[in-house]
């Protein structure tokens, strides 16, 4: 074995971890939102969890990028603790899965046509062929990501056969079957496959140099079998490294799934070479092939799921033992992890910037309330501390979508739904903050006894519900995804404008009547305004949500103007307005 062996092993190497990973980021782009609604019904039962985890990890091919989203998952509260349990263990068997796909290069086709297509040396390069095709003659992103996984998966069957070709030289020298017999020592073929493992930080590579290595027959089953189990434990450090800087909840999914490999490899080191010592396993210096790691690798991690999954809530109490309670606490948070599957990331934004909306709203009410009913101290501090969150929501969402869709290569779907959110938040914060106006008006009534007109009252008491309508009605409209009453938000913003505007004309004929003071003008002035401001950031919330209500919609601009103008199929919206507001 010469230099050129080792640059093509570890080449191979490098090939397999890099098509794993285009793969696998391919097969997240490709999935969409499907991985975000897996997910939602993990939240019903550890089982489903099960099946999920699985799913998901087939998908993706990483059981390492799985973890990793979890401990996302709970940092920025989209899955609850005990529901990572379940997932964690369908994902331990749905990594299994590669073994078996790479166990295909040890098929022996003879001259047989069907065999020789199911080879990796040969369906690899058919995939990579029909990839670069679509990547370069393909209009629709989703089939130029169809492309890039079908090439990802090539290079990393391609990785593989490298791999193998670099250790055919092995099986000649005496000295690589010195190292090999090593290893028949369980404990150190567990630290190696530990160590090698928390390395390259992928299982499902570090079996696939195993399997590499079983093709030059010096690997036995007494030598693989601890190497397995070692390389279970080595994909934690993934998992560890995932967890610095997360919250308590998110430290625990690392606990909860460096416990379960730990505990599994222990129990199950105990419980084999108790029993081959009682029995002697005659298969232990057997030859093991390609196809028999990945038959340990499943029965492993099968075994360690139907071992320590009945004791799912144990392994969460542990997690809360080892990983103690704090005081800390963050209102609102969005884990940079997510980024990795930009589907989720996008879809804990809107989770967030539903948030968001619900906060401005409850503001509004309260505003709204204190300007019919009285000021109301507890109202005012809330609206102060709500305007602040909201403000904090705003410069999170931004940061976040703008880093999101600058370093991340998004599906159309995911664009749509980002530009949907970038689009929104600063009408919201702006609504956020005339809630805050208004909650001034109605301390500054307070404060300095001020006593408007019956007419000036009047006026109000006429306003201010169509304003909570319409503020109401473009907040659901945007929420629900569903735009069907966007078109009567234009008619309304119409109707609140003209009476505002006559309003501020009739405050003015009473302030030339003495009726009024110049301070409570004033005053009914910035409430007005504030009433016309929220309906115009309304108006653009509708839009937003007319714009995305379907694939290929009329843009923002078009439906502005539209419903900026009165035109005659909206004459008959409008009187509708006039007569409930009297206007």
């Amino acid at each position: 074995m010469d230099v050129f062996s080792f640059v093509t092993l570890f080449g191979g190497l490098a090939f397999f971890l890099y098509g794993m990973r285009l793969l696998s980021e391919s097969l997240k782009k490709t999935a969409g939102g499907k991985l975000e609604k897996l997910l939602n019904k993990a939240t019903d039962n550890k089982f489903k969890g099960l099946a999920v985890g699985a799913v998901i990890t087939i998908a993706i091919q990483s059981s390492s990028a799985m973890t990793v989203m979890l401990v996302g998952f709970v940092n920025s509260g989209i899955m609850d603790l005990p529901q990572t349990v379940g997932v964690i263990f369908g994902s331990d068997i749905g990594t299994t899965l590669t073994a078996w796909i790479l166990s295909l290069a040890g098929i022996d086709s003879g001259d047989n046509v069907f065999l020789k297509l199911l080879k990796p040396s040969c369906f690899s390069l058919i995939f990579a062929l029909i990839g670069i095709i679509l990547i370069m003659v393909a209009k629709k992103q989703r089939h130029k990501d169809i492309g890039s996984m079908l090439v990802g998966f090539s290079i990393l069957m391609q990785g593989m056969t490298m791999m193998s070709a670099s250790m055919e030289p092995l099986k000649e020298m005496d000295s690589f079957v010195s190292i090999m017999t090593a290893f028949k020592n369980p404990l150190l073929g567990v630290l190696s496959g530990a160590v090698v493992t928390g390395i390259i930080q992928s299982s499902a590579a570090a079996i696939g140099i195993l399997q590499s290595i079983s093709l030059t027959g010096q690997l036995t089953y007494g030598m693989a079998i601890p190497l397995v189990m070692g390389a279970n434990i080595g994909t934690c450090m993934t998992a560890i490294l995932s967890s610095i800087g997360v919250n308590r909840d998110a430290k625990r999914v690392t606990v909860i799934h460096v416990t379960i490999k730990l505990l599994g490899t222990v129990i199950w080191l105990i419980v084999f070479y108790t029993v081959n010592a009682i029995l002697d396993f005659g298969f232990m210096d057997n030859t093991v092939n390609i196809v028999g790691v990945a038959a340990i690798h499943s029965i492993f991690n099968i075994a360690n799921t139907v071992l320590l999954f009945p004791f799912s809530k144990l392994l969460v109490k542990i997690a809360h033992l080892i990983v103690k309670e704090t005081d800390e606490e963050q209102d609102f948070k969005l884990d940079e992890r997510l980024m990795l599957t930009p589907t989720i990331a996008v879809g804990e934004c809107s989770n967030m910037m539903t948030k968001m909306v619900e906060k401005a709203k409850e503001g509004l009410d309260k505003s709204m309330g204190m300007l019919t009913s009285g000021y109301n101290s507890a109202d005012f501090e809330f609206i102060k501390k709500n305007e602040e969150k909201v403000d904090g929501f705003e410069d999170l969402l931004g940061s976040y979508l703008m880093k999101l869709t600058t370093t991340q290569h998004l599906s159309v779907e995911d664009k749509n739904r980002s530009s949907r959110i970038l689009q929104a938040i600063g009408e919201v914060e702006r609504i956020a903050d005339h809630a805050n106006y208004l909650s001034d008006s109605a301390e500054e009534i307070d404060t300095k006894h001020l006593e408007f007109s019956d007419a000036a009252r009047e006026e109000l008491n006429r306003v201010i519900p169509a304003v909570r309508d319409i503020y109401t009605m473009a907040l659901d409209c945007y929420l629900s995804k569903d735009a069907k009453h966007a078109g009567d938000v234009g008619p309304l913003r119409i109707v609140i404008s003209e009476m505002c505007d006559k309003f501020k004309a009739n405050h003015v004929e009473r302030l030339a009547a003495g009726i009024c003071t110049t301070e409570q003008g004033f005053v009914f002035n910035d409430i007005l305004y504030s009433c016309v401001r929220i309906a115009e950031h309304s108006l653009n919330i509708a839009a937003i949500a007319y714009r995305y209500k379907s694939p290929g919609t009329t843009n923002t601009d078009t439906y502005m103007h539209d419903f900026k103008q009165r035109k005659d199929k909206d004459e008959k919206k409008y009187q509708e307005y006039v007569k409930k507001y009297k206007a």
